[in-house]
């Protein structure tokens, strides 16, 4: 293989056994190289600095400065950077921050050594590389117009079961302003009812278990 043709990579994951076994599943490809590998995003922003990766594989969940954070440091000094994002997380919420923050891709982590191949691939040659199942959900997800932190909180009452009347007291309003909440959070989460709209709380990563 022509030197011209190896992908330089960067790897960010602060498991170096995960950084491992992704060199051990990479290095299975003759157009693959490893250059440089960082733990933490301050390590990530100097070796990206120093190696200057065609690709980057970046871990969104590190401890301290977390990966959505890194990605946009990286691209702030380097606008053109090509960044994989890496998670354990499907919601939508995880992978609607981390294409606003400039991901090309987003791969879960169990996803096969095929998969992971042809989107290093597909980012290097400069298109976006999303997978069916995500750009719908993202689409889905674009066409919910975001809710207000206000209405967020709202929406967490509802999933504790409160009235509207409780919703008031609790956040310091009138009944009929929780209740015009209500009725936006329905619209906008095109929910048919209380239940409808907190189960797309949780599909969006709006609602944690044991609230916010």
């Amino acid at each position: 293989m022509r030197g011209h043709d190896i992908i330089s990579l960067l790897l960010v994951d602060d498991h170096y056994l995960v950084r491992m076994g992704l060199i051990a599943v990479l290095s299975l490809e003759d157009d693959f190289k490893v250059v440089g590998e960082a733990e933490d995003s301050d390590t990530a922003v100097a070796q990206f600095q120093s190696c200057h990766p065609d690709v980057t594989l970046l871990d969104l969940r590190m401890p301290g400065t977390d990966g959505i954070e890194t990605l946009r440091r990286i691209r702030a000094s380097f606008p053109d950077a090509k960044i994989i994002a890496l998670s354990t997380s499907d919601l939508e919420e995880d992978i609607f921050r981390a294409i606003e923050a400039g991901a090309r891709a987003y791969l879960l982590k169990t996803a096969s050594r095929e998969e992971v191949a042809t989107t290093i691939r597909t980012v290097h040659q400069g298109e976006p590389a999303i997978s069916e199942k995500i750009a719908s959900r993202l689409k889905e997800r674009a066409a919910r117009r975001n809710l207000s932190q206000r209405e967020i909180e709202v929406l967490d009452f509802l999933r504790r079961g409160l009235s509207n009347k409780d919703i008031g007291l609790a956040l310091g309003f009138t009944e009929h302003t929780a209740k015009a909440h209500v009725k936006s959070i329905l619209a906008k989460l095109e929910a048919a009812d209380r239940a409808e709209a907190v189960a797309i709380g949780f599909d969006l990563g709006l609602l944690k278990t044991g609230g916010l």
